[in-house]
């Protein structure tokens, strides 16, 4: 009745060698990576930017089924984007300093603050592949979950600050220098935060990470505001000065408002939500289990990018051991079924 994802000890036969179908091989009748809790927009421009701009994983756990290599995905994610972000930020500066723009000033700001929160999830990353002790008995998976609220703090803090040096430029103007400069600086704060975007948001849906996930889509908002400061170059270049504080201005707004769905997403975490698609996987694993006449009480919870979990199934069997090793098997069934599952405990009860 035990769950832990790693190899058994026990001497009885592997429920992938019993005569009823592998988890792999068995018919999937229902629809399980698209069934979502949450309602948004499909198709068109509204469902295209929802898509691009709102974190969601979809809870998609079926890609990577060994927590340490999970991990060590993330932690590499994180330096390569973090240094990346560094680079990128360091470029930028310099065009701060030839141009006088606030709103690349802002934008410079809010790419570094992005660079830094690969820390925290760096330091979750490492965390997480502690074991589980006395006082921590579900391990250090939260870890993630909490780095992911200190990014939305940074987050919202840098935008704060982007919007008081806007405010500021207009309450005292100064002159942009070379626009075009800030045209090349935008274009590459952009590139290199969509290449960050990108390769974040890859390897989170990969691994199950909602907080990495988050962080990748705060990299893409970098890249639009980047953008942004591509237009108040514009603006200026067509002899409209104040093109540049508002723009600032704007990106300090757009972050706050677009900041919402990432708050969403990490407080889900925080709450135990998970995508019922999942539990309906778990409960039709469990059905096909020899010897499971009910299934019960599924429950799934996140940890970081790892699943625990249990159930109370009814069984047929005459003895308490009979009994024991069909809750095993099933708990293997389910692991199979649900790549980045941890722990599943199954408790067997009388049909």
């Amino acid at each position: 009745m035990h769950g832990h994802g790693t190899a058994h000890p026990h001497d009885h036969d592997n429920p992938h060698d019993h005569d009823h179908d592998q988890p792999h091989d068995h018919d999937h009748d229902h629809d399980h990576p698209h069934d979502h809790d949450h309602d948004h927009p499909h198709g068109g421009v509204r469902g295209f930017l929802y898509d691009l701009f709102v974190p969601h994983t979809h809870d998609a756990a079926d890609a990577v089924d060994d927590a340490l290599e999970a991990s060590r995905a993330g932690v590499t994610a994180v330096k390569v984007s973090m240094f990346v972000l560094l680079g990128t930020t360091l470029l930028q500066l310099l065009f701060v300093w030839f141009t006088g723009s606030v709103a690349l000033l802002a934008d410079t700001i809010h790419n570094f603050a992005d660079a830094l929160t690969a820390v925290p999830l760096w330091i979750a990353f490492v965390l997480g592949r502690r074991a589980a002790t006395r006082r921590h008995t579900f391990g250090y998976g939260r870890a993630e979950d909490l780095a992911g609220l200190f990014i939305v703090f940074v987050v919202a803090l840098s935008a704060v600050i982007a919007g008081w040096e806007a405010i500021d430029r207009f309450i005292h103007p100064r002159p942009v220098e070379n626009a075009w400069w800030l045209i090349v600086a935008g274009v590459i704060g952009f590139a290199g935060n969509e290449l960050v975007a990108i390769y974040r948001i890859r390897v989170g849906r990969r691994i199950g990470s909602a907080a990495l996930v988050a962080d990748g889509m705060h990299a893409r908002l970098d890249g639009v505001t980047s953008l942004s400061v591509v237009l108040g170059a514009v603006g200026v270049l067509l002899g409209f000065p104040l093109a540049d504080p508002i723009i600032g201005l704007l990106i300090a707004v757009s972050i706050l408002v677009l900041l919402w769905g990432t708050v969403k997403s990490i407080g889900a975490r925080l709450m135990d939500a998970v995508d019922p698609g999942l539990v309906e996987r778990a409960e039709h694993a469990l059905q096909r289990t020899e010897g499971v006449a009910a299934v019960r009480d599924v429950r799934l919870r996140w940890s970081g990018h790892r699943l625990l979990g249990s159930a109370v199934v009814a069984t047929g069997a005459v003895s308490l051991a009979d009994a024991s090793l069909i809750a095993e098997h099933a708990a293997e069934y389910v692991r199979a079924e649900l790549h980045s599952v941890d722990d599943f405990v199954v408790t067997p009860t009388p049909a």
